[in-house]
């Protein structure tokens, strides 16, 4: 039976549109199916979602590091999103007849020869990680690309390569993960204090919701300030129950809910019409449900 894997990689570009597309059609190909592309230009990133078989989504994976790193210059870039590369995260997903450990291989492999054939040093997380301490993506990208080119801490130094970074598209993080929902909570306020607050509040690793990470965030291109989070078990911990406690939080500060946004595909168990009118979702639609948009690969 097919084997098929999903890579949801995250690129520090999210306002030049011409940039985005270079990297979407190094992507494409008969041998992949692109299927969603998102950008946010107060993140300063956009994330781009392909799945096919293992080889040759590998392949791919490979091809967008290097359009990134050809178009992106790191030291001309600025966003509220913490990044370490021009490709800043590459995650390998398990979709069908594949094991996490297989992923883990295939981002080794990944990693290894975008060092050897592109100079940028990597950084593995997750059920990648080589050492313990950097299964957390947030670890491995504290202090961002401005704090990892000037420090000499051996804790700090790549996987592979280094280490020094790429001058201009920095380093890149490579993970095999399970599927992870992308999940924003916009608030109707500018204040990003508030936020701040909210999002510490929630995210499991201040003893919030179990499997949660989240961030505060400033959404000056409109106005409002966002709780940006991972919700790495969506079945530990769903949608409701997260948008449920950031605006119980946020009414405690007098706060309204503006609306939410999903960044990438959800399971079709994870997220349906119903629930996204609840959580007042601004872009849901059929073709945000990751079956719908596999059908075709999934198909012997």
């Amino acid at each position: 039976m097919k084997r098929v894997v999903e890579c949801v990689p995250n690129f520090s570009e999210g306002r030049d549109a011409s940039v985005v597309q270079s990297i979407i059609d190094s992507i494409a190909g008969a041998e992949v199916r692109v299927l969603a592309s998102e950008s946010d230009p107060d993140h300063n990133r956009s994330v781009i979602t392909f799945a096919g078989e293992p080889s040759h989504v590998v392949e791919a994976a490979f091809r967008a590091v290097a359009k990134a790193a050809e178009t992106i210059d790191l030291t001309r870039q600025s966003g509220v999103h913490p990044r370490i590369g021009a490709a800043d995260v590459v995650p390998i997903v398990p979709l069908r007849n594949i094991t996490l450990e297989e992923c883990a291989a295939l981002a080794h492999a990944l990693g290894e020869r975008i060092w050897r054939d592109l100079h940028i040093p990597v950084y593995f997380y997750e059920a990648a990680a080589l050492r313990p301490e950097r299964k957390r993506l947030e670890v491995v990208r504290r202090g961002g690309f401005e704090a990892l080119r000037v420090t000499n801490a051996p804790d700090r130094q790549p996987d592979v390569g280094g280490p020094g970074l790429h001058p201009t598209a920095g380093a890149v993080a490579i993970g095999a993960r399970k599927i992870l929902l992308a999940f924003n909570i916009n608030l109707a306020t500018t204040d990003i204090t508030i936020a701040q607050q909210i999002a510490v509040k929630i995210r499991a690793s201040s003893g919030g919701l179990p499997h949660v990470k989240a961030m505060g965030v400033p959404l000056e291109s409109r106005g409002l300030a966002q709780v940006s989070m991972n919700l790495t078990d969506f079945e530990v911990t769903p949608l409701r129950t997260v948008f449920d406690a950031v605006r119980a939080e946020a009414h405690l500060r007098g706060v309204e809910i503006a609306g939410s946004e999903i960044i990438g595909l959800m399971p079709e168990r994870a997220l349906d019409e119903a629930l996204a009118k609840y959580l007042l979702c601004e872009n849901f639609s059929q073709d945000s449900i990751l079956e719908r948009r596999l059908e075709t690969l999934l198909i012997d």
